[in-house]
């Protein structure tokens, strides 16, 4: 497994994940589906804090980070999304995805990364856990999905004392 910078050609790979996990889960509680031409804005927009995780040549992950909210004085903190091909989880494609994004964040002189994770995903909330995200707050019943309230679980993590 290479994790790399993600490139437009990857916006197809990237749209089948994230149409996948929008379509058949409650990790995000959107109901719009990403056409691969708008993810194809996202990587040239975000580059470099776009990454891929391949294995054999196919893209099995993404990770990525944007503004967390707007106005200067947030100007050194984003919100980051993580994904997995199914087929991906549980065999470090996320640590390295993650670890490479900081990796950039850090390069970039952001000071904290946040995860807005629904409650329905116990496992990312333990992922971010192991990788020392910290659970910060918790909106109880802010999402709704396949008429089920759920709760947004916000965690961080510092990435530098400065």
């Amino acid at each position: 497994m290479i994790t790399r910078q993600a490139q437009v050609a990857d916006a197809a790979a990237i749209a089948a994940i994230t149409n996948a996990i929008i379509r058949e889960t409650l990790v995000t509680f959107t109901t719009d589906e990403r056409s691969a031409e708008d993810i194809a804005v996202d990587i040239k927009n975000r580059c470099p804090a776009y990454l891929v995780a391949e294995v054999d040549g196919q893209v099995v992950g993404f990770a990525t980070y944007g503004p967390f909210r707007s106005g200067p004085g947030y100007a050194r903190c984003r919100e980051h999304t993580i994904q997995l091909a199914p087929e991906a989880r549980g065999r470090g494609a996320g640590r390295s995805l993650m670890w490479a994004l900081e990796a950039v964040a850090q390069a970039e002189g952001v000071h904290v990364l946040v995860a807005g994770i629904s409650s329905a995903n116990l496992d990312a909330i333990a992922f971010h856990a192991s990788l020392g995200f910290s659970e910060v707050g918790r909106m109880p019943e802010v999402g709704f999905k396949w008429g089920k309230w759920l709760d947004l679980v916000l965690m961080q993590k510092i990435l530098a004392a400065d």
